[in-house]
């Protein structure tokens, strides 16, 4: 179940010419619907992106919000034994079954749960931060060994594959995405049982593996689970973080008010702050009085940013570090549906849930005054499978050769059964760094099934795992379209990407029970979200090319840059270009512009239709806001086109060419990038999509000098591109404050230009270096 913010509002605004609000649903990944942003790929054609907390913050500013109630009845209807039928009475049943676990009447293995009590008691005293880990790993360890004996019906028997316990870590842990290492310390985890008690193995331990599983837990839990780890843990074993939070008056008085005598079933109590504004402990001067704070139209509460210092430099808000560490768990397995962690500040709880559609936090629980909460919160985690921590049961871990890969497996009507290997330890893989969007991935693929229909490639294949659009047209089904016009077309047949196999997943309990609103909370409605598993699509690639990044920009780089936006649009006596053929590519970027060796030549190959659309197929409107931020046309970095008000035209994609050309003729010298100094364009990529247009739009007016490492032609070429650019923005400009002086003209929409593509096109191919470079011969270096 997925618990969804306020009233089911779109994360992003409505389409200017969209339908009647409730006329059709709009589901849809946030970053498709946006501009894709740098954390889609952390190594952004050589962006040197150190600091990525700015994007993780935008995705936690817009967090929804929903009531801890409605996210506990949804975590224990995901434990449940059938959690696909609505069970409204599953919260309140487990409730006053966990109260004897509470009061201190459970025993279990020589564990008596009056230990969560006297844990807690030396929680709530004054002290630092970091001294109260122990005691509430203590708590957590003691209530989920006594828990085991509690008896739901209708609840399903812990799990002990899994066999959760809480670990503090307070440690470095690292990953690597690409060519870049992160490094993250988050003060607590939760593992299974078997992979925090490795982390302390020695070489004797290993022939322990017998041990009864209570002398493990009871061993883990009293010697090893409050102590820091010798080694780093691997981010691949984390089921979900905790990170602590102290304010200052628990630091020095301790927590007010104390334990209460007993516990018992009661309604929920708001706390203050009900729900965690980004910045909540360094601005609380903007915290409110009230019970209920007010709601801004992100789904969080207002707060002021902070004021001073390098962002750098300054740590990071407890709700960032979370949001990174959940980007980082996202990356550590393949395909992760979604992920919980959870903050503590002082004696209250929030339960933050990820998937890829958008973070969804609970408001708080006082743990201390309300400890059957944290109780059923326990309860319910403890009985989830892998699966319902979010990995995904498709791709099976398994080893090869001594490395790390997955394998997958699935019956198809043409081929039996299609087996996929793939290689995700492998130094070229792809990886995705984020919290949401398509979040995709690329990975290098064996499959005996494809190789016996297609034979061995050279180049070997590829394998794309991304998170989709319900109502996009699929990738598959475009480049089926783009098949048929290179079938008519030889000028097109070499210049796109050969799809050999595609599978769509759902998964049932995510997009069939989660469509129904299975539990309301009003005022504030808690509606399931329609995909919170949306398809996941893995279209096999035979063609392996590389981006024009590792040859560098030469003459034949111009002549393939050519080539290719002659597939977006005809050129007299040239055939029908895609465009014209209906098929409309809308995210032109660096990484989906690839070449390679064909009888000495280098062609040129647009890739990536994971955003594109069909003229005649119903799906997103064109104002949808695709494609990737330095790229974008400059109409589609303005606010009015940021809220969904610009229908992306040819043009834009055109633009798009224009921005990549100059994005590597600035960055790269011979394939090689260049020093950070010699790289002026990076921040391109490091601002929101409205700053960046800004900084393009300046750069338009203020070209540099001609660099030592670009030959004198196609600096001219560079040149006369960005002034015809330039051109026509401040044509586009005037047109705009004719309409201002001359109120009573009638408002005309961009789309009207869509009729003079052609002479869109001609502004650039006219001019002379243009003229020049299309002429010479595509040499063969």
């Amino acid at each position: 179940m997925s618990p969804a913010g306020e009233t089911g509002t779109s994360s992003t605004p409505p389409r200017a010419n969209a339908p009647a609000h409730g006329a059709s649903k709009i589901e849809s990944t946030p970053n498709s619907r946006g501009a894709a942003v740098v954390s889609e790929n952390i190594s952004l054609v050589g962006v040197r992106i150190k600091e990525v907390r700015p994007w993780i913050q935008r995705d936690i500013e817009q967090a929804k919000q929903c009531k801890a109630d409605a996210m506990l009845q949804a975590l224990l209807q995901r434990a449940s034994c059938s959690p696909e039928t609505e069970q409204p009475e599953l919260l309140q049943k487990c409730l006053k079954e966990v109260l004897p676990v509470c009061n201190g009447q459970v025993s279990a293995g020589g564990i008596r749960s009056s230990g969560v009590e006297t844990a807690l008691k030396k929680y709530v005293r004054p002290g630092v931060e970091n001294n109260f880990y122990a005691p509430f790993i203590e708590a957590t360890n003691i209530a989920l060994a006594c828990l085991q004996e509690i008896k739901v019906d209708g609840m399903r028997a812990p799990v002990p594959a899994v066999d959760m316990i809480c670990q503090q870590n307070d440690m470095p842990m690292y990953q690597h995405h690409q060519s870049v290492k992160s490094t993250r310390k988050p003060d607590c985890v939760i593992l299974p049982l078997n992979s925090a008690y490795a982390a302390f193995e020695d070489e004797k331990d290993h022939e322990k593996d017998d041990m009864k599983h209570d002398t493990k837990r009871k061993a883990q839990m009293v010697k090893n689970a409050m102590a820091k780890p010798p080694a780093p843990l691997p981010w691949e074993d984390v089921l979900a973080c905790i990170e602590f939070k102290r304010k200052p008056p628990g630091k020095k008085q301790g927590i007010k008010p104390p334990l209460p005598s007993s516990y018992g079933v009661k309604d929920y109590v708001p706390t203050k702050p009900e729900y965690l504004p980004v910045n909540h402990l360094k601005a609380p001067a903007t915290q409110p009085a009230s019970d209920t704070a007010p709601v801004i139209s992100s789904g969080l509460t207002a707060a002021q940013p902070s004021e001073g210092g390098s962002r750098s430099k300054r740590k990071a808000d407890v709700t960032v570090q979370t949001g990174l560490y959940a980007a980082e768990m996202f990356a550590a397995n393949l395909a992760v549906n979604y992920l919980i962690n959870l903050i503590v500040t002082d004696d209250v709880m929030w339960i933050w849930y990820y998937d890829r559609q958008g973070t969804i936090q609970s408001s708080g629980i006082n743990f201390v005054q309300d400890l059957p909460r944290f109780m059923v919160l326990l309860y319910a985690l403890q009985r989830f499978r892998l699966e319902d921590w979010g990995r995904n049961k498709d791709f099976l871990p398994v080893q090869v050769e001594g490395k790390q890969c997955h394998e997958f497996k699935i019956k198809d009507e043409e081929l039996g059964e299609v087996d996929l290997l793939l290689h995700t330890s492998h130094a070229e893989r792809v990886t995705h760094y984020g919290l949401q969007g398509r979040a995709t991935n690329v990975v290098p693929v064996t499959s005996e099934a494809l190789s016996k229909k297609y034979g061995n490639f050279q180049d070997g294949m590829v394998a794309k795992i991304f998170w989709g659009e319900v109502n996009r047209t699929s990738e598959p089904e475009i480049l089926k379209r783009v098949e048929e016009i290179a079938e008519a077309h030889d000028t097109v047949k070499d210049h796109i990407p050969e799809l050999l196999w595609h599978h769509t997943f759902t998964n049932p309990t995510s997009c069939q029970s989660e469509k129904r609103s299975a539990f309301q909370n009003p005022p504030r409605a808690v509606v399931c979200s329609t995909y919170l598993c949306s398809a996941s699509s893995i279209p096999s690639r035979r063609f392996t090319a590389k981006t024009f990044s590792t040859c560098g920009i030469n003459v034949s780089c111009v002549r393939i840059f050519i080539a290719l936006m002659r597939l977006l649009v005809n050129i007299p006596c040239r055939p029908p270009s895609l465009w014209k053929e209906g098929v409309y590519h809308r995210d032109v970027s660096a990484g989906n512009l690839m070449w390679y060796w064909k009888d000495g030549k280098r062609m040129g190959v647009l890739n990536d239709y994971d955003l594109s659309s069909l003229a005649d197929v119903q799906g997103p409107l064109g104002n949808e806001r695709t494609g990737t931020v330095p790229f974008m046309a400059l109409e589609l970095l303005s606010a009015k086109a940021q809220r969904g008000e610009v229908k992306h035209l040819y043009r834009h994609d055109l633009e798009s060419f224009m921005w990549v050309f100059i994005w590597l003729c600035l960055r790269y010298r011979d394939g090689v990038l260049l020093p950070a100094d010699l790289s002026p364009l990076d921040e391109w990529a490091r601002l929101n999509a409205v700053a960046c247009g800004e900084k393009k739009d300046f750069f338009l007016r203020h070209m540099p000098d001609c660099p030592a490492h670009i030959e004198l032609r196609i600096w001219l070429f560079l040149v006369q591109c960005v002034y015809v650019l330039k051109k026509d923005t401040d044509r586009r400009h005037d047109l705009r404050l004719e309409k201002i002086l001359m109120p009573g003209a009638a408002e005309q929409s961009n789309d009207g230009e869509l009729e003079d593509i052609d002479g869109f096109l001609r502004m650039f191919t006219n001019t002379k270096s243009w003229v020049e470079l299309s002429e010479l011969s595509n040499p063969s270096q």
